[in-house]
């Protein structure tokens, strides 16, 4: 590893029954499976990552929060905290850190609730409905930010 970069990526509740949750949705693809894909593509990219998934909202805010001289990007899938957590959005803000959102689905085309995100206004893009696929483009668009020339 050259650069040293780092990135976290953060998946939100429920991601862990990915695989066998709802797969006219989510897909068939497991948790384990996108880690892995991530991780390879990570190699690529020159770039070290650590997944971590987690069901509670609290901990998410502090995996965000202690992020900070850790890791130099976020990688998020925040699930259904994606609508309602002003929490996550309030410590993805004040991390400072450059921070892709990503959704397997594309909530956009879902239930009326689904549709506004909380997290995108404090976040350098938001990735959607391509399954895994919105897993891989985000981390390319993340990488993109963290290996763009400094102003």
């Amino acid at each position: 590893m050259k650069s040293g970069k780092r990135a976290l990526v953060i998946h939100g509740p429920n991601l862990n029954l990915l695989g066998k949750r709802e797969p006219d949705i989510y897909g068939s693809t497991s948790l384990a499976q996108i880690n892995q894909a991530l991780k390879e593509l990570a190699e690529t990219l020159d770039l070290k990552l650590s997944c971590i998934q987690s069901n509670h909202e609290g901990e998410l805010v502090d995996l965000i929060g202690e992020a900070r001289g850790h890791f130099d990007g976020i990688l998020i899938n925040p699930a259904a905290f994606t609508h309602t957590s002003v929490a996550i959005r309030d410590a993805i803000l004040a991390c400072g850190i450059p921070t892709v959102e990503v959704h397997l689905s594309n909530i956009h085309a879902r239930e009326e609730f689904r549709r506004h995100s909380l997290v995108a206004g404090v976040c350098k893009g938001q990735v959607s409905g391509f399954g895994l696929e919105s897993y891989l483009l985000g981390l390319r668009a993340l990488t993109s930010e963290l290996f763009k020339p400094k102003r």
